[in-house]
């Protein structure tokens, strides 16, 4: 199906919001359809999501909240009303996993988890959780934009000295390094 999906943002949240490519030069959809939704789902973490017309509106929908909400922190602004209270009720939706103790055919014990209820909320919960974790503590403060002229990404700046620039240096940043040395080797 997609072969462009990325997880280089860090957080469930910011791999969501970036599904949305391009920001910066127009943007590129790549949930259109359910299975693409499914396929972006089962390759988060979770396999039993199978998502209808109506979830996808829904999951879109939270991840333009989600984006709305980053873009805000990125910017030194308000958080947009609107959009809070979207994560906040996709957060409200979390329900606790249903826990059972199995044994393997070893007879070695094993917990078996699934979530309770549609997987497709469950995950979105999930997800607007992450959010909510994300934009609702110190972690906030890492929050960033791929520096590249085309790309837009949001990522979580994890690195030591905080000053990441790029989603990816092996993508994006390569690019960005590439470009100046031609820039540079004209001169």
């Amino acid at each position: 199906m997609v072969s462009d999906w990325r997880w280089d943002g860090g957080r469930p949240s910011l791999d969501l919001v970036n599904t949305y490519r391009d920001r910066k030069t127009g943007g590129r959809e790549l949930l259109a359809t359910p299975a693409n939704l499914a396929e972006w789902l089962r390759l988060a973490g979770y396999p039993d999501a199978q998502p209808g017309a109506a979830r996808l509106r829904q999951a879109v929908e939270l991840r333009e909240a989600v984006n709305d909400c980053v873009t805000a922190v990125i910017n030194v602004e308000p958080l947009p009303t609107a959009a809070v209270d979207v994560v906040n009720r996709w957060a409200a939706r979390r329900r606790p996993a249903l826990v059972r103790l199995r044994v393997r055919a070893d007879g070695a014990p094993l917990v078996e988890a699934t979530p309770a209820g549609d997987p497709v909320v469950a995950a979105l919960a999930e997800i607007a959780v992450d959010a909510v974790q994300l934009l609702g503590t110190q972690d906030r403060a890492g929050l960033r934009i791929c520096g590249s002229l085309d790309c837009g990404q949001r990522f979580a700046d994890r690195s030591q000295a905080g000053r990441r620039q790029w989603c990816s240096m092996s993508r994006c940043g390569n690019r960005a390094k590439a470009r100046a040395h031609r820039t540079r080797s004209r001169k």
